[in-house]
This record gives structure tokens, C-alpha cells and sequence, in this order.
């Protein structure tokens, strides 16, 4: 599984996923969906939008941004296009982090609420743990501590055997065995690959085998 998002999508400015270019506000990778982040973003509560905000982009102005939004929509209308949108959220933020657009983060939540990318994810690993062969290997690679976090708790959450409490007798065979084992520790790029992938920068590989079908 490589969880990064497309880049051919993301560098189309036309897509609305970017706060470089003046799009629509759209960020759906499906066409065929009914929910965009323009839908989102003029449509949603102040409360929604901070958790969104919040628990998506881990912004910490995020009920400030979330009320500025409220602001713009009801003083000036809807927000149309992603400029639009990265201007409230650089106003919204007293402090700037250096090196990082102030409407990285924001844009990052609104995709993938837009997508429900993390709930694509908790819903796949399992999926993918059955389809798997004893033996088979699953190699997952995360580009954000919210998808890496998922996989860490699945891979936890898989290994553990059933909980006994001590000086039981039972014998081993009749414990449940766990289905998958961790394959190593986990794996990032190294220098001389993000000189040449600028993008692998924030990537972590982890990568699990299936140990029964129990």
C-alpha cells in the first residue's frame, strides 16, 4: 500500500488541491462523488470545521480559522476558490510556522475529509491481512503521522494473542495464535533519496507478514 495521494491530481491546479494556484475549491479524486471541499467549507457548522481542522490537519488555530470562515461566508458569500480560502487561514494564524504555508495544514484536513482517506485506510488493512497467504507480506507506506499512527495501532492490535491471566494452566496449543508478526523496525528514505524525491521526505514503511489464518 503506498498511501501517498497522486501526484499528477495534486499538481493539477485545476483540481483544487493546492493553495499555489486560484481553483475551485473541489479536492475530490473521484469526480463521481457528491461531497467536495467547497460543499464542506460553505456548508459545515464552526464546530465541524474545527474538528476537522483539528483532528485532520492538527492545527492548533483551528476553532479561530473555522470562525473566520463563518465570518467571510456570512459578511461576503461563499468561499470559491482555493485562494480564497488560503487568505483566511494566514489571517486567521498569530504565529507562522517558518518554511511551512500557514494553509498547508488546513488544506490537508478539507482533503481528507473530502476523501475520508483515513477511514479508506482502517477499512483496507484488514481487508488486505485476509487476502494474504501464511507467509505473505504486506508492505504499507504512510507520509503522515495520521495515516502512520492507523497502522501502527492495526499491526498492534493484530499481534496481540488472547489475554490469560497468570498461572492458568491451558496448554499452548490452545492459545490463539496472533495473525501477523512485524518485519523489522520501520523504514524511512534516506538523504540521498529525498534529494532525489523531495516528496518521500515524510514517508514511513512498515511492512508485516501473516503468520496464521486463525
Amino acid at each position: 500500500m503506498d498511501l501517498g495521494i497522486s501526484s499528477p491530481q495534486i499538481d493539477n491546479p485545476v483540481r483544487g488541491f493546492s493553495f499555489m494556484h486560484a481553483a475551485l475549491l473541489d479536492m475530490r479524486m473521484d469526480q463521481d462523488q457528491k461531497v467536495s471541499a467547497f460543499d464542506i467549507v460553505n456548508e459545515w457548522d464552526a464546530k465541524e470545521l474545527t474538528r476537522i481542522f483539528k483532528t485532520y490537519g492538527e492545527e492548533k488555530f483551528a476553532w479561530r480559522i473555522a470562525n473566520d470562515i463563518i465570518d467571510y461566508r456570512n459578511d461576503i458569500g461563499p468561499i470559491q476558490n482555493t485562494l480564497e480560502l488560503a487568505k483566511i487561514a494566514a489571517k486567521a494564524q498569530p504565529k507562522k510556522d517558518l518554511g511551512k504555508n500557514p494553509a498547508t495544514r488546513i488544506f490537508q484536513a478539507l482533503r481528507i475529509e473530502t476523501n475520508k482517506e483515513l477511514k479508506e485506510l482502517e477499512d483496507s488493512l484488514p481487508l488486505a491481512i485476509e487476502l494474504l497467504r501464511e507467509g505473505g507480506r504486506l508492505a504499507v507506506i504512510s507520509f503522515h503521522s495520521l495515516e502512520d499512527r492507523i497502522v501502527k495501532n492495526f499491526i498492534s492490535s493484530q499481534s496481540k494473542t488472547d489475554f490469560l491471566p497468570k498461572n492458568i494452566p491451558i496448554k499452548a496449543s490452545e492459545i490463539k495464535p496472533s495473525k501477523i508478526r512485524k518485519i523489522g523496525k520501520f523504514i524511512k528514505p534516506s538523504e540521498i533519496e529525498i534529494k532525489h524525491n523531495p516528496r518521500a521526505r515524510s514517508a514511513t514503511l512498515r511492512v508485516i507478514e501473516k503468520v496464521s489464518d486463525q
